[in-house]
Formats: structure tokens, sequence, C-alpha cells
């Protein structure tokens, strides 16, 4: 279940990232400056993000490949929403030119074609 937790829109996502509690049981996510209260993984869901942590983990290390998987971060999408994902795999590469990272472990979400 989720919860609309304010109907008064953040500025830009710059104010939802001061705002973010740090330690919370719950995720939350920004929508069209919306901030949304989500549950944190549980029972199966828990599992499975566990499980595709472990295996992308192994397949990154035997390929040795330059990439990692963060055990928290918060995605932005573009100036008025970002969501904190149950898994994501970053290039260590592509992090170099994430600036918000290093501070408030925030990516910017930008599609890349290789």
């Amino acid at each position: 279940m989720t919860q609309a937790l304010y109907r008064t829109n953040f500025s830009d996502f710059d104010e939802f990232i001061n705002w973010y509690p740090e330690e919370s049981e719950y995720h939350y996510e920004l929508h069209n400056g919306v901030v949304t209260q989500m549950p944190k993984p549980r029972g199966q869901h828990s599992q499975i993000a566990g499980f595709l942590i472990a295996e992308l983990s192994l397949k990154i290390r035997h390929l040795g490949l330059p990439y990692f998987i963060p055990k928290k971060c918060i995605v932005k999408t573009d100036n008025l929403s970002g969501y904190e994902p149950d898994v994501i795999v970053v290039n260590r590469d592509f992090i170099r030119n994430e600036p918000p990272w290093e501070k408030e472990s925030t990516l910017i979400n930008r599609l890349v074609a290789l």
C-alpha cells in the first residue's frame, strides 16, 4: 500500500533530498513534486531482491565488470521526481560524472546507448 504524504509540491528534487529521512522504516518516492511513502521490501519481495543482488554480484565479479550494487541510492528521474530502487547496478566509470553521489548517494537517470 502506498500513501501520499504531502499534497503541496516540493519546488525541486534537491528539496526532497534535503527532507529525506536518513533512518526510516519506509522508502520515499517523489512523483511530480509529491512525496509518496513506500514500504521497504519484506517477505518474498525482500527474498527476491536479495537473490537478485547475490546473482548479479557473482556475475559482475565473474565477468570482471566495472559495476557495483549500492546498498542505498536515490535515482533522480527529472527535477520533480525520484525513487529509491530495491536493486540497481551502477557502472563505476559513470559514477565519476555524478557530483551528488558522494554526498547524497543520488544518481541522475540517463539512458546510455552502447
